[in-house]
């Protein structure tokens, strides 16, 4: 929200003074103050949390390995060397030990609820969010499998909800 702040006052600044150099070091100033808030790595897991039989099925379904994002970005989600269904998840200097959610539908979700971070796996890509800052740490991350699935979404796109229905090609009404 400072961030915010910083922005709308520079815009104020640019207008009331219609000034291009002032529009220039308002912007340095904003980009200088903007939060660097460096996350600490995470701890080893003193106490790890009891799993379901339902968070534990879900563990084998969690992409694993490092994956490319968008914006050059790259998130590393590896199986916790000691836990069973616990993963250890990192994105630059941030670490995580995260553990499945269950869904309802059918997403895999990770959470290091201690930290407020989520992994969110789809079938065509995966994010890592800050859900007490409400934002994307990273986006677009893709394994192999996942790129595959979202070049066939990319070549099939789905069906518009309000196109009509399409009609068979043999002759027959549908009922």
């Amino acid at each position: 929200m400072k961030f915010v702040g910083l922005v709308t006052a520079m815009l104020c600044i640019v207008l009331w003074t219609g000034s291009a150099a002032a529009s220039n070091v308002a912007l340095q100033a904003a980009i200088s103050k903007k939060s660097t808030r460096v996350q600490a790595p995470a701890k080893a897991v003193d106490k790890p949390v009891a799993l379901s039989e339902e968070q534990l099925a879900v563990a084998p379904r969690v992409a694993t390995g490092v994956l490319p994002c968008e914006l050059a970005h790259k998130v590393s989600v590896q199986a916790h060397p000691e836990h069973a269904g616990h993963f250890a998840v990192e994105s630059g200097k941030q670490r995580f030990v995260m553990v499945p959610v269950a869904t309802s539908t059918g997403a895999i979700r990770l959470e290091d609820a201690a930290r407020g971070a989520v992994w969110l796996q789809l079938a065509n890509k995966s994010m890592l969010m800050d859900q007490r800052q409400g934002r994307r740490l990273a986006d677009a991350c893709m394994s192999a499998e996942q790129q595959a699935v979202a070049l066939a979404m990319e070549k099939n796109p789905a069906p518009h909800l309000l196109e009509p229905l399409p009609v068979p090609q043999d002759g027959t009404a549908m009922k």
